[in-house]
């Protein structure tokens, strides 16, 4: 059993909106690792990260990844950190990864600079929110198959996109 589809990027990409949409057409279930962690947790991540630190929820994080692309055959989100873990980024090597692109002011917008995400709290979040995406953008790079920008995109556009045809038209 593998999944259909692996969809990763930064917050405020998209991931389960897309995700669930794309599920949706697919006429497949939709997984989020984030779901998986809180019901393993037995509580929010932002508590996670609070009691327990980051290196404890990452821990938490790649053995969730783990188990969705070994049980699950739908769509699988990863929360935006989970190509931090190297292991994690060899695990993905034989899937369909689906890279939602987000810019920074887009990303800022749409998250809201929320306090609900742990690693966009602090003093200055957009400074925060350009670091992670600095870091983060090659890894995403790295282990995705299909990228999409999503800035002016809606979800349903953004699905038309993972789905379009690639290659060379036919009949030509």
């Amino acid at each position: 059993m593998s999944p259909r589809y692996v969809v990763l990027g930064p917050p405020g990409a998209g991931k389960t909106t897309v995700g669930l949409l794309l599920a949706e057409r697919l006429g497949v279930a939709f997984r989020d690792t984030d779901d998986d962690i809180v019901a393993t947790a037995g509580k929010p991540i932002s508590d996670i990260f609070t009691d327990d630190g980051e290196p404890a929820f990452r821990a938490l994080e790649e053995e969730a990844v783990a188990e969705g692309l070994k049980d699950h055959d739908g769509v699988l989100a990863l929360g935006g950190g989970a190509v931090l873990s190297a292991t994690t980024r060899g695990r993905l090597a034989d899937h369909t990864v689906v890279f939602l692109n987000v810019g920074m002011a887009e990303g800022v917008r749409r998250t809201g600079l929320s306090t609900a995400r742990p690693l966009l709290a602090g003093v200055n979040p957009r400074a925060t929110f350009k670091s992670l995406l600095d870091a983060r953008l090659p890894l995403y790079r790295e282990v995705a198959t299909i990228e999409v920008l999503t800035d002016d995109l809606t979800p349903e556009q953004v699905v038309d996109e993972v789905l379009r045809p690639t290659g060379p038209a036919q009949g030509t």
